[in-house]
């Protein structure tokens, strides 16, 4: 059993990175005061920026970032784990990663992690995203090890529109991830619609912990993200909330043996099975599935 005191910190992230790292700052002092042992950021923490040509310009590379910077200082001198979500970091071929990071005690990166989906959607309202066209999918998924004073405990990675594909979740989970994390950007019409479905089947499914910080409001760049950072208990259920689309923060005690009683109750990673699909009459597509290894 590993105990510790997880925060998510809502943010209303700009164009300028200075006045990010700000809030940002802001944010974990508040959250290390309620007693936090780790603070997940949202995406994009860094810079929400539309135009390719203004995120290019303010860009820096990951070893002169200010937030990745700020985030190791803080981490190290609270003595906590400092998440951060997402940022944008410049990857030398004109492509961008949506990379996100955790910091340990110590200052060290224990973690990084490339979103692997890209967001590449047309929307109602005209509302369209071709988040490809400037951002370069990741090809690994991640589960860290995290040592807390009570224990240690395994976090999976995933940045938004991640959630929206199970199986990564899943073969996270079957990895040993005991919390799931999804910091997000999520826009508020689809926000309205399927944030807390989403994270919530997340958490059931795998009976796991989900930790997701988010954007929230009308950004500088124009758009309009959804907000309700919350934590999701194994059984599904709410236990930390930021209320609406408003910056602040939302804390919870995570107790990795709620993750051993919900996977003893309902132990459907070890219940998986291999199957077929097609029709009687036609040809016949094995699909090996994710299944736990014996």
């Amino acid at each position: 059993m590993t105990l510790f005191r997880a925060a998510v910190l809502q943010m209303r992230s700009s164009t300028r990175p200075e006045e990010n790292v700000a809030a940002f700052s802001a944010l974990v002092e508040e959250a290390v005061a309620a007693g936090a042992d780790y603070v997940q950021s949202p995406e994009m923490t860094g810079m929400v920026c539309r135009d390719r040509a203004t995120l290019m310009e303010r860009l820096r590379p990951e070893s002169e970032d200010p937030l990745l910077a700020e985030a190791a200082r803080l981490a190290a001198y609270h003595r906590i784990h400092v998440h951060v979500g997402s940022t944008a970091v410049p990857l030398g071929d004109g492509r961008v990663g949506n990379r996100a990071f955790l910091f340990g005690p110590d200052g060290g990166k224990i973690a990084t992690y490339d979103k692997i989906h890209m967001f590449d959607v047309d929307l109602d309202n005209g509302e369209s995203w071709r988040e490809s066209r400037t951002y370069r999918p990741g090809e690994t998924a991640t589960v860290a090890d995290v040592a807390f004073e009570s224990g240690h405990a395994k976090l999976g990675f995933a940045v938004c529109y991640d959630m929206r594909f199970p199986h990564l979740f899943r073969e996270e989970a079957l990895a040993g991830a005991e919390i799931l994390t999804a910091p997000a950007a999520f826009t508020r019409q689809t926000g309205e619609a399927h944030w807390h479905v989403l994270l919530r089947a997340r958490a059931i499914e795998n009976g796991a912990f989900v930790v997701a910080a988010a954007q929230g409001g009308l950004h500088e760049d124009g758009r309009e993200t959804y907000g309700h950072s919350l934590i999701v208990d194994p059984w599904g259920r709410v236990i930390a909330e930021v209320d609406g689309d408003e910056p602040g923060i939302a804390i919870a005690e995570i107790d990795t043996s709620a993750v051993s009683a919900a996977r003893a109750k309902i132990p459907n990673l070890q219940n998986a099975r291999p199957f077929s699909v097609g029709e009687q009459s036609g040809a016949v597509v094995r699909v090996t599935g994710a299944v736990a290894a014996e």
